[in-house]
């Protein structure tokens, strides 16, 4: 699957996106495979409450399911202005 970072999430990771393996069954538990990876990860991903997750394309929760997907974004809040 393709996991993409946005804004600060892919400044604290350092690359803007990646193909990975997982296990994952939702969103949640490939967070937790994320931030087990190394510090930068548990360091992006802290505070999942200040973030914001897409799968395929489609806004969502961070207990979504995994099932058939090909990409999850990871991005802070946007505001207008």
């Amino acid at each position: 699957m393709n996991v993409l970072y946005f804004a600060w999430v892919r400044e604290r990771i350092g690359v803007p996106r990646e193909s990975i393996e997982t296990n994952a069954a939702t969103v949640n538990e490939l967070v937790q495979e994320l931030r087990d990876r190394e510090e930068r990860y548990a360091a992006a991903f802290a505070d999942t409450s200040a973030l914001r997750v897409a799968v395929d394309q489609e806004l969502t929760g961070f207990d979504a399911s995994l099932d058939g997907v090909q990409e999850v974004a990871f991005f802070p809040p946007m505001t207008g202005g």
